[in-house]
């Protein structure tokens, strides 16, 4: 095989024996698959998650010194973060931090803000009903879903064990 051709897509059609052709395929799998160093993103992600939660907390220190209680102060952070966190999928400015921290941005608050908005900011081109209405929770449902599904059954069950007196 020429070097030009080694592993393209249009070699795995032309392949006329199987074994041939599933060893070219294996080979262009492997050219345009993008190579990642997982250490290296485990400290990017430890770098963005951490700057995302200290950048809460300092939210949380900011509305207690303004005279809030601790648990007037977390919810006010709660709506800071989830502010900025579309504010920022809207701008484009999330998606270009995630790309760059990974599972950092994953950070419950304003990853889950993100994962709401930014079907809304693609699909907005489709109108308001069949591309927002839509497409809002493409991301964001199975885990709304999951979510409640799983809390009302260990509701379910702490109820029982509490009935018990195991609990």
């Amino acid at each position: 095989m020429s070097k030009q051709s080694k592993g393209s897509a249009s070699d795995v059609v032309k392949a006329k024996d199987k074994n041939t052709r599933d060893e070219v395929y294996n080979q262009y799998v492997k050219q345009v698959t993008p190579k990642f160093n997982c250490f290296k993103n485990c400290i990017k992600a430890f770098i963005i998650g951490g700057i995302i939660c200290t950048i809460g907390q300092g939210f949380t220190n900011f509305y207690m010194s303004m005279g809030a209680d601790k648990e007037l102060a977390k919810s006010y952070n709660t709506v800071t973060l989830v502010f900025l966190s579309i504010l920022l999928t809207g701008l484009g400015i999330y998606q270009k931090l995630a790309k760059f921290g990974g599972a950092g941005t994953l950070v419950p608050i304003t990853g889950f803000a993100n994962s709401v908005a930014a079907p809304a900011v693609e699909y907005k081109k489709e109108g308001q009903v069949y591309g927002v209405g839509c497409k809002i929770f493409t991301i964001a449902g199975p885990v709304i879903l999951y979510g409640i599904f799983s809390t009302w059954v260990l509701g379910i069950i702490y109820y029982l064990l509490k009935q018990f007196g195991v609990v």
